[in-house]
């Protein structure tokens, strides 16, 4: 953690981490189930494949995690994140995402009070620096559960996310 942060910031970062790398570690475990055909597979004509996902996600958390919350340079091209029909593999999706990923944690991690409460204009939305991190593990985590949700349609399979984990323990246990 930065030595510019608060605990109650040390926390924001440390919880929006763990929820990134969650998110990360789901696409993986759908990935894995995936061909690299099946990976750009429609639904329909009016939804997106397991791999527009994922070029999706890297533009955006490149728009918002590198380039706002960074101060770089915003070069995203959204609509070929949507256009793309082909010409990668899984391997190089989840290369390409996790690269995004470790430099979007990375920002996340060095942000100081003013950036995290410093406005900024993205993608013609007003936030603040807080705002963006949310918005990262938030949006992250919608497109994880969408690729995850095609992932068992396709392969008719249940993902194993919390396998080993007792999730009908209650607060009080």
């Amino acid at each position: 953690m930065s030595q510019h942060q608060t605990k109650w910031q040390e926390e924001l970062v440390k919880n929006a981490i763990y929820r990134i790398d969650e998110s990360l570690r789901m696409i993986r475990k759908s990935l894995d189930l995936l061909s690299d055909n099946e990976i750009w597979l429609r639904p329909n004509a009016v939804s997106n494949s397991v791999g527009n996902q994922i070029l999706h996600l890297c533009g955006n958390m490149t728009q918002y995690g590198i380039s706002s919350l960074g101060l770089k340079e915003d070069n995203r091209h959204r609509d070929q994140e949507f256009s793309t029909t082909g010409g990668l593999t899984k391997s190089q999706l989840l290369e390409k995402l996790e690269k995004v990923v470790t430099a979007v944690k990375e920002e996340i991690v060095s942000i100081n009070t003013e950036q995290l409460l410093k406005v900024r204009n993205v993608q013609s939305f007003k936030m603040s620096g807080i705002g963006v991190i949310l918005h990262l593990a938030e949006h992250l985590s919608y497109h994880t559960g969408q690729i995850a949700f095609w992932t068992k349609i396709l392969k008719n399979e249940n993902l194993g996310f919390y396998d080993g984990i007792n999730l009908n323990s209650t607060n009080n246990e």
